[in-house]
């Protein structure tokens, strides 16, 4: 491949218990029919960049790109002579992988459901076709989080669904003034996979539950403030920071984090500082709001609670109430049950597990009826779901999801660590749980606390406001005048 190839996009100038021992997945190969040219690859010095190149599709995911992205980031088996491209994860010369889209629009607008749907009601074989694309897309969203070379997400425009798969458990992702983040998978009779059963609940507070249930957007800044990205550049500096890490030069001793921590600093150098014009959105009486309301483990309670808010945050509350009455019951309750229990699953049991929810849910009728409703049917309609109301989803018909006694494990890439939370976690703005740890030290004024942060993350936009946001909604003040943490339950 030339060094400087043409380049479309302008961004680029708990232990499992199953039935069996989980097996090594073999490197998938291209099929017949798949597309020629969905996915773009190029070398810029020491950089490898992957583009996804379905515009007009916004970019979706589907099997076709799957086969051809994987191979690159792996390595070829032995002898192998089948995958001459399989060359990044150990080659010397490929120092950073960067993954955007085509077209400005889209950086991925998620896996393409409406392909999956109509597989579906072919029947039995159809059902089993979208059961492995599913496997597929998470074996490389399982690549992805356990890649052992730096790679970095654009996340520059319409990100959801399958683009949050491809983007979300990179240890660097960017977003720009044209992010749209959001989960909708409860609005087409689905559930939020991709591996949210382990980035939604590690996120501050019931953010999380919040998102996976009602589908909320994020645009812009606000995906940075809420700890989807790690960093915030405006979009037209996408192409010249990526010329700019192609200049890097990294000792062949470097580890990862301090490669990462090298790529980092740089990125801060393309920052202009965050949109005065666009504030924080989850924050003060609304976040408050969301954890009281999406702390509980039924969707029948935080129904409840949303129905007793008054006050400033009572329109939201209505508005939010409505929204859930329009999604899935039966997604709903398996969304919640995952937020409950993937704040306890390594990364690798997160895309193991979700298979085994997904491949439930090609078998239940919400998924055809609700991606028929929604993508399909011009002008959309309104989903028939089956059963129609929570009341009607008993706990057992939720258990089935999730209970994979006597199942065939999916098989995943390599031996991956099997970490429970991201190990670079750090290069974002402060976690509220870091904020707390610093803040029960004792002794601290506000301004300490913000200091403190300022000083372990010199130069990242956007930390006082974070800090000052979370120490004013989590905060007394002490008879000393030092800051005390108060828990919800004491508010």
């Amino acid at each position: 491949m030339p060094l400087k190839a043409k380049i479309l996009n302008p961004a680029f100038a708990a232990p499992l218990q199953m039935s069996t021992q989980a097996r090594e997945a073999p490197i998938p190969k291209e099929e017949p029919g798949d597309e020629p040219d969905d996915v773009l690859f190029n070398t810029i010095y020491g950089v490898r960049t992957i583009e996804l190149n379905r515009p007009k599709k916004l970019n979706s995911l589907n099997g076709s790109m799957a086969r051809k992205i994987i191979p690159r980031l792996m390595v070829a088996p032995p002898f192998d002579t089948a995958f001459p491209f399989c060359e990044w994860e150990k080659s010397q010369l490929a120092s950073v992988v960067i993954i955007a889209g085509a077209g400005g629009k889209a950086f991925c607008a998620g896996g393409d459901v409406a392909a999956l749907a109509q597989y579906n009601q072919q029947g039995a074989s159809g059902i089993e076709r979208s059961k492995a694309y599913f496997g597929l897309e998470y074996q490389l969203d399982h690549l992805i989080a356990t890649y052992r070379k730096p790679y970095i997400a654009y996340m520059d425009g319409i990100t959801m669904g399958g683009g949050v798969g491809l983007s979300v458990h990179a240890p660097i992702r960017i977003a720009t003034e044209r992010t749209l983040f959001a989960m909708p998978e409860t609005t087409i009779g689905f559930f939020p996979d991709v591996g949210g059963s382990f980035f939604l609940p590690r996120l501050d507070g019931h953010i999380g539950a919040y998102l996976a249930l009602t589908s909320e957007r994020l645009k812009g800044v606000n995906a940075y403030y809420a700890g989807i990205a790690t960093h915030y550049i405006d979009s037209s500096s996408l192409g010249n920071l990526t010329a700019r890490l192609s200049e890097l030069v990294f000792k062949d001793y470097a580890g990862m984090a301090e490669r990462l921590a090298t790529i980092d600093a740089t990125i801060e150098e393309f920052g202009t500082g965050l949109p005065y014009d666009e504030p924080m959105l989850l924050a003060g009486n609304l976040r408050s709001a969301i954890d009281r309301c999406f702390r509980y483990n039924s969707v029948e309670q935080i129904i409840d609670a949303l129905q007793k808010e008054s006050g400033e945050t009572a329109p939201w509350a209505q508005t939010t109430l409505k929204t859930l009455s329009e999604r899935s019951p039966t997604s709903m309750k398996v969304a919640l049950r995952q937020m409950e229990l993937g704040r306890t699953w390594d990364v690798s049991d997160t895309f193991r597990r979700e298979h085994h929810i997904a491949s439930k849910f090609m078998e239940h009728p919400d998924f055809v009826s609700g991606v028929s409703a929604k993508l399909i049917n011009k002008p959309p309609t309104t989903p028939k779901w089956d059963p129609p109301s929570l009341e009607q989803v008993s706990r057992e018909d939720v258990d089935t999801f999730f209970n994979v006694e006597g199942t065939t494990p999916l098989p995943l890439f390599g031996n991956a660590p099997a970490w429970r939370s991201y190990p670079f976690g750090h290069l974002g703005l402060p976690r509220e749980e870091e904020i707390r740890s610093v803040v029960m030290e004792g002794g601290k004024s506000a301004e300490g606390v913000v200091a403190t942060f300022l000083t372990t993350k010199t130069g990242k936009p956007g930390v006082r406001e974070k800090v000052e946001e979370v120490l004013e909604r989590k905060c007394d003040m002490g008879a000393g005048r030092e800051l005390v943490w108060v828990e919800e339950e004491r508010r």
